[in-house]
């Protein structure tokens, strides 16, 4: 492209300050679900219903934890009724009095209800990663928020102030985030009277999985998920408090054993971001 001489840097310079502006001030890509709902209308946690979002995930999650995105985008009945539970959700007021089962069932929920309401919006997709923008731009944990009572929680939010305050580590195998490397999304939601068998399957069938745990008894190591070294000290303060808390969930009595005792050393496995999708486990399933 031709500049007549004198018309360079003054277009230069405009140039240059347009891109300082968008440096310094980039637009906001906050994505609100669920609905902002008067105080007089809220409710206790314990009081809201989750049957709707127990019925979705019949339907669309698989044994294994895999979710027909495909199906459950093309369904705009379903669509709706995610919506719906998601604003039922907004109705709930965290201040009011709710046992902490209940509020546990109601936050692991909504965590996962989000989740999966952020991935139909950008399906076909193989990755949550791929949105998940480090700068500038929508990064689904931060800016995908849900209104809960009188304020908004973004996934990050949920997981790091609410969940992991609690204490109980097993949360960890409960929250999903769409990626082959989380636990597995259960076909069924949370709810207070069954949470500690809930979470206690969870880890149980986590740790069975070869490619979330091994245990060599030779060199004493254990190979752990990446969720253990993330969040390592929501298990205990030092690495053998850390192998004692897991210990009862592991699938074979030596690894119960050694973990018990508190002593091995810790080595970690890759983690897999691909989408916890139906279509691509199909498809692996296929070229085997």
């Amino acid at each position: 492209m031709y500049l007549p001489t004198h018309r360079v840097f003054p277009w230069l310079a405009g140039l240059l300050v347009g891109m300082a502006g968008q440096l310094t001030a980039p637009a906001k890509a906050e994505v609100y679900v669920g609905s902002q709902v008067p105080r007089g209308l809220q409710i206790s946690l314990e009081q809201i219903d989750h049957a709707p979002f127990d019925k979705l995930l019949k339907e669309y999650v698989d044994q294994a934890g895999f979710v027909n995105y495909a199906g459950w985008k093309r369904s705009a009945a379903d669509g709706r009724v995610l919506d719906q539970y998601l604003a039922a959700l907004s109705r709930g007021n965290p201040d009011l009095p709710a046992s902490p089962k209940a509020a546990k069932a109601f936050w692991i929920n909504a965590y996962n209800a989000v989740t999966i309401k952020g991935i139909l919006r950008e399906y076909p997709t193989t990755s949550i990663r791929n949105h998940t923008a480090k700068l500038f731009g929508y990064n689904i944990w931060d800016d995908l928020l849900l209104h809960v009572g009188d304020q908004a929680y973004s996934l990050r939010q949920i997981e790091n102030d609410i969940l992991r305050k609690t204490g109980d580590f097993r949360i960890h195998y409960a929250i999903v985030c769409a990626s082959i490397g989380c636990p597995k999304l259960r076909n069924e939601a949370y709810t207070a009277e069954r949470l500690d068998q809930q979470l206690a399957t969870n880890a149980k069938e986590f740790f069975a999985k070869r490619s979330n745990f091994r245990y060599d008894a030779n060199s004493q190591t254990f190979y752990l998920s990446s969720i253990q070294s993330w969040y390592a000290s929501d298990f205990g303060r030092n690495q053998s408090a850390q192998l004692r808390a897991i210990a009862p969930y592991l699938p074979s009595r030596a690894a119960q054993q050694a973990a018990k005792s508190g002593r091995g050393s810790l080595s970690y496995l890759d983690y897999d971001w691909g989408l916890n999708d139906q279509a691509t486990a199909n498809r692996s399933r296929t070229r085997r």
